[in-house]
């Protein structure tokens, strides 16, 4: 079992390559600046598809922008268009996003406790232990935008 059989039923396809799988959204371009392109994706929850998803509180349907940086020659606001990333790129984001944060958090309540904290002061070492951590985020934005990023893969009009 991998992260595709969690993640991928919740956020779009997923078409395998000979190297690598890539996570595919349809989408609608919102607005073009120079090389920036914002696109517009509907998130759909697995059963959204399903005939009575209207009458049940599980299903779940999201609108989200998505920046991506390339060239806008051939682009126009409006058009119908796929975006896509590779599963590597999914990958770093959850560990940067989610799975960093939280060792960290734990790592910080189990060693306050060990030192002799009490579970207030523990919890709000662990809390501001994240401060520093996405300040440094912020400080490799542009490293990491170049790691985990976005592409329109094709056009279908």
């Amino acid at each position: 079992m991998n992260i595709h059989d969690f993640i991928v039923p919740l956020h779009g396809k997923v078409e395998q390559t000979k190297m690598r799988s890539k996570i595919t959204h349809s989408g609608i371009i919102e607005t073009i600046e120079n090389q920036h392109i914002r696109v517009r994706i509907v998130q759909q929850a697995a059963c959204a598809s399903c005939k009575v998803a209207a009458h049940c509180n599980a299903s779940d349907m999201k609108e989200k922008i998505v920046d991506v940086y390339t060239e806008s020659a051939h682009l126009t606001v409006g058009q119908q268009v796929v975006v896509s990333t590779s599963s590597a790129a999914v990958k770093d984001a959850l560990l940067l996003g989610f799975i960093i944060p939280l060792v960290m958090m734990i790592a910080i309540i189990f060693s306050a406790k060990i030192c002799g904290s009490s579970d207030d002061v523990s919890a709000l070492l662990s809390i501001a232990s994240l401060i520093p951590y996405y300040i440094g985020i912020w400080f490799f934005r542009d490293k990491i935008a170049s790691r985990i990023s976005f592409q329109i893969e094709n056009n279908s009009n």
